[in-house]
This record gives C-alpha cells, sequence and structure tokens, in this order.
C-alpha cells in the first residue's frame, strides 16, 4: 500500500522561509530545486510560454508529462516572456526578493538577458546565484550545446563496460548527479550567507559533477603521480551477479568475514583458508579463478535457497527486482518509501518520499506540479505589481496565467 499525503499543508523543512527564483529546465536544475522545494523552500519556477519541455514528455496525464510532474512537485509556475524589457524587469523584481537563484542555461545567457549574477551582486549582497552548466565558460568545449550523453562521452561513464564495448548508463546519470551536487552547493552557500550575510556566485558543471563522482572507484590507477604503481583490474560490477538454479540473485560480500560467509552459504568451504582468496589484495589478484568457481556454485541452487542460506550467514544480497517489482518489494513498502496524492487534474500520483528525512523540520510535498502559469498573478502580487498592472502584462502578453 502507498502511504497517502494530502497536499495544501504549510511547508514544514528546514529551508522553510528561503525563497528560490528557478529559472531552470530539463533535468538538472529541476531537480536541484525540486530537492530545495521538497525541505521546505518556496521556489517559484520562471517559464517561457512554450514552457519546460519536460511538460511535454511522455507518459502524459492531463497535459503534464511524468517526469515533468516529478522533478517540479512543490513548486509554483510563472510564465514570462524574457525577450521583452517588461520581462526582465519583473525577472529582476522577483530575484530581489529571493534569496537564491538556479539557472541551467549555457554560460553568459542570463548575462545576456541583463539577469546575470553581477546584475545584482551589489542591490542584493546576500543572493546566492547557482550557475548550473555543462563544461563551464572555458575550454574548446565551452560553446557546445551539452547534454547528458555528450558528458557521460567526454567523463569515461561510457567506457565503464570497457573501451572496446561503450555503452551509455540507461539512466541521466550526469543529470542527476549535478542537480546533488548543486543542492548541496545551494544550502552550503546559504548557510554562509546566513553567517556573513555575503552570498556568492556558485557555478556547477555536469563534467565536475561526473568527475568527481567517477574518480574514487573508476580512476585508481590515474591518482598517485609518483613512483612505479600496480595497474588494477577496472571494476566489473557484473561480478555481484549470479545466475541460479532458476534465475538470479545479487551478492556483494566485501569485507572478509563476508566473503567467508558467502563460501559457507555456497558450501564452499574449502575455499575460507585458501591463501588465493584469504584478504581483499589476494581476491583481487585472483579475480577470474574466484569468479569461475562462485558462479558455478551458485548455478547448484534456487534463488529460494540462496536467500534463505544468505540470509542465514548475514551477506549482503538481494533478489534482482525488475522495474514492475520495485513499486511491490515488501522493504519499500515498509519503509514508506513511495507515496501518493491526488493530482487536480492528473489523478493519484505515485512519487517517492523526500529521501532525507528530518525528525525535527520534516520534508513534505504540499503542492502538485504547477500549470505553466499557474501562480502568475499571485507571484505578481506578492512582489508589488497591481492588479491592473497585472492584467495589463497579460494582455500585452509579457505574463501568461491560467487563471
Amino acid at each position: 500500500m502507498l502511504r497517502e499525503v494530502k497536499l495544501g499543508e504549510p511547508a514544514k523543512g528546514p529551508l522553510s522561509g528561503v525563497r528560490v527564483a528557478d529559472f531552470s529546465a530539463v533535468f538538472s536544475g529541476p531537480i536541484c530545486a525540486s530537492i530545495l522545494a521538497d525541505q521546505g523552500a518556496d521556489v517559484i519556477k520562471i517559464e517561457s510560454f512554450e514552457g519546460d519541455l519536460m511538460r511535454r514528455g511522455l507518459p502524459q496525464q492531463d497535459g503534464m508529462g511524468s517526469a515533468f510532474v516529478t522533478m517540479n512537485r512543490n513548486k509554483r509556475s510563472l510564465a514570462l516572456d524574457l525577450s521583452s524589457a517588461v520581462g526582465k524587469d519583473i525577472a529582476s523584481k522577483l530575484i530581489l526578493s529571493c534569496d537564491v537563484v538556479i539557472e541551467n542555461f549555457r554560460p553568459g545567457v542570463m548575462d545576456r538577458l541583463e539577469l546575470g549574477y553581477s546584475q545584482f551582486q551589489k542591490e542584493h549582497p546576500k543572493l546566492v546565484y547557482v550557475s548550473i552548466n555543462g563544461v563551464g565558460a572555458v575550454g574548446p568545449y565551452s560553446g557546445r550545446r551539452v547534454y547528458d550523453a555528450v558528458i557521460q562521452a567526454i567523463s569515461g561513464f561510457s567506457a565503464l563496460k570497457g573501451d572496446e564495448k561503450p555503452e551509455m548508463v540507461d539512466t541521466l546519470i550526469c543529470d542527476k548527479i549535478t542537480s546533488l551536487t548543486a543542492a548541496e552547493a545551494t544550502v552550503a552557500a546559504l548557510f554562509r550567507a546566513e553567517r556573513s550575510g555575503k552570498g556568492q556566485l556558485v557555478e556547477v558543471s555536469m563534467l565536475d559533477s561526473a568527475l568527481s563522482f567517477l574518480w574514487p572507484d573508476t580512476m585508481n590507477n590515474f591518482t598517485f603521480l609518483e613512483g612505479e604503481n600496480e595497474w588494477v583490474d577496472y571494476l566489473d560490477h557484473s561480478v555481484f551477479l549470479h545466475e541460479t538454479k532458476d534465475g538470479w540473485i545479487a551478492t556483494m560480500p566485501v569485507q572478509d568475514r563476508e566473503v567467508k560467509a558467502a563460501f559457507k552459504a555456497l558450501e564452499l568451504d574449502e575455499l575460507i583458508e585458501d591463501p588465493r582468496f584469504i584478504d581483499q589484495p589476494s581476491r583481487a589478484r585472483h579475480r577470474s579463478e574466484l569468479r569461475a568457481l562462485v558462479n558455478e556454485a551458485y548455478k547448484k541452487f534456487t534463488t529460494d535457497e540462496l536467500c534463505e542460506k544468505l540470509e542465514a550467514e548475514d551477506v549482503p544480497y538481494s533478489r534482482l527486482n525488475n522495474r514492475k517489482e520495485v513499486i511491490k518489494d515488501p522493504q519499500i513498502a515498509a519503509m514508506g518509501a513511495l507515496l501518493k496524492y491526488e493530482d487536480p487534474g492528473a489523478g493519484s500520483i505515485r512519487t517517492p518520499r523526500p529521501p532525507a528525512q528530518f525528525n525535527e523540520t520534516p520534508s513534505n510535498i504540499r503542492h502538485a506540479a504547477p500549470r505553466l502559469g499557474e501562480h502568475s498573478k499571485e507571484v505578481l502580487t506578492e512582489i508589488g505589481y497591481s492588479e491592473p498592472e497585472i492584467e495589463t502584462f497579460i494582455k500585452e502578453k509579457i505574463v501568461t496565467s491560467i487563471h
């Protein structure tokens, strides 16, 4: 059963009271902003009249793409023509009312719109301005259009399965890593602003984020620059997948005691004191031999039998869930990790809960993802525009509103 949440509650999270102008679109920026929104921030999504591209993603329900619904919950939408002088003035006034700006255009775009950090630095010294981009503002690739696959190619993600057979990771991994990095950096800058009264420009590139994420376990051979270093075989996580008599199972024994426990569960007691597998360096040097021996052993048991034996020996393991099985997994159900709420147009929505749990200031889902321009009038009123002015903006197509 999904835990049902009711929309409309006030913000409870640790970022309650923080106001964010979110100019970003597609994945990296919107996910970053959604993390802040889940944690209580008032996030105002500024969109063109066409709206974020992900609004048109598939599958659709009531004109809303499923990915958009997930990445833009808890936000309000202001639809604004930034190509007009009045639209830029409105955006500037909004920014001056905010604690944080998030944008993920190519470098220089916000400056050309006269909405860059330098425009507000003096008048709003406490502003945290977060600029997300592909590869930074300098270098031979800086002028390229950059999306996730491009960063996977540059950073080495596409080589994780081997140099001879490149593969893309089947999720927008670099976008998501960047969004997590940017969210953490935003909160760090907010903390500093609260302590010192000084905001700053925070630049987060997808390439930096990907390299930082990959380095500890995929670039070991390129870390030490001095002396002669042993070349270590690249990681191959397929070693953790094992075919059973009737299916598949995943195990990941890491510590020596866990490896010995796995040998016992597989009835390979003769390997427990085998010098080839006695510790991690030895196992690494005899990886192929170990893999062949354990793979044959796994095939002797059914998946159910192995689950029972591995559980008894306290070996890290799991059955393999396909995507339909994920949403039915008993652990996910016990945690309440998936929530349900009612969208006013799209109906029942299933979504992951905010991943960080705060016991004093809990994150909560307060609003469904907004329709384009749903809150235009509301936001403009908050920043000081009168009703006649707002109606003029709508009539002159500087602002759109669904109300």
